[in-house]
């Protein structure tokens, strides 16, 4: 006879081998996967950064993954319109630029402040020994920006210069793209440019302290910097963190173990984790597309802004 007890045992043994021989399909469709990241930092500081949460990642996933430091912003954009990309780690500007230009691409967790806010802020900073007080008084000189797709490093100082009646095409002597948040900051300590724009979540918190405590910054008789060596003459408004996105196209069932292996990370590899960000974040929490529909009218704006100029 059988009896419900039976029946129930069948059935989940069932939805267990289901599940299994599911998870199965996409590893054997998927055995290894690309997870490329922005380049925030030069390219052997991003590699030291991720590497640990990459192996993590691997072992949690059961394939391979393999990190990929993109030569500018728009290389993750591409590297996923084309599929090659499975995995991307954007700034908020350049996410909402794969989402503008058709890249099928999805949002599932975001970056968490140490105070658990998910927002940071673009500064403007320039050498403290200057006589510079506010961007006004940079008429004629160099500016640094980061890279065309960064939100801190160009569209965000290009909005803040817009509301401030400044065109920095005709403002500035020249306009720099120094390509990554470190060269900016290099640049304006060894006299390249004069101001340079760069993100900041909190006064302990920054890409100028991150740099500073990995004596990176010299000025260019070779002195070491010190924080109090530069000033900010310029806040932005609250910009929404960076996002973590994978291709639409992926397996649902492949999406869902890699969103939890982010979330399961703080406990299950928390040196990885903090590695990440020098242990200032908190764990990552869910986020969607529509999350990022006002950065998407940022970078709108600053695309009218140039048209207008061109």
């Amino acid at each position: 006879m059988i009896n419900r007890r039976i029946v129930l045992a069948g059935a989940a043994s069932l939805a267990f081998v289901r599940t299994a021989m599911s998870a199965e399909d996409w590893k054997a469709k998927y055995p290894e996967i690309t997870f490329a990241v922005i380049p925030a930092e030069n390219g052997s500081g991003v590699t030291e950064r991720f590497t640990p949460f990459v192996n993590y990642l691997s072992k949690e996933l059961g394939i391979k993954v393999t990190l990929r430091v993109a030569n500018d912003y728009a290389a993750v954009i591409e590297g996923q319109r084309a599929g090659n990309i499975q995995i991307g780690y954007y700034g908020p500007a350049s996410f909402a630029r794969a989402l503008v230009t058709g890249v099928k691409t999805d949002a599932f967790v975001i970056d968490v402040n140490s105070d658990g806010s998910k927002g940071y802020y673009s500064v403007f900073y320039v050498l403290a020994k200057s006589p510079y007080q506010k961007l006004e008084d940079l008429k004629g000189k160099n500016l640094g920006l980061v890279d065309p797709n960064s939100t801190s490093g160009n569209n965000m100082p290009r909005f803040k210069m817009n509301q401030m009646g400044i065109d920095p095409d005709t403002f500035f002597s020249q306009v720099v793209f120094t390509g990554s948040h470190e060269n900016a900051v290099l640049a304006l300590a060894q006299g390249t440019v004069d101001v340079c724009a760069n993100w900041w979540n909190a006064e302990d918190d920054s890409n100028l302290t991150r740099m500073l405590s990995k004596n990176m910054v010299k000025s260019s008789d070779g002195t070491p910097l010190k924080k109090e060596d530069f000033r900010i003459i310029v806040k932005s408004d609250l910009i929404i963190n960076s996002p973590y996105a994978y291709l639409s196209e992926l397996p649902d069932d492949m999406k869902a173990a890699i969103k939890q292996a982010f979330l399961d990370a703080p406990k299950k590899d928390s040196e990885a984790f903090k590695k990440l960000s020098d242990g200032k974040n908190q764990p990552w929490q869910s986020v969607g597309n529509a999350d990022y529909d006002k950065t998407i009218e940022l970078i709108k704006f600053v695309d009218n802004l140039r048209k207008k100029a061109s």
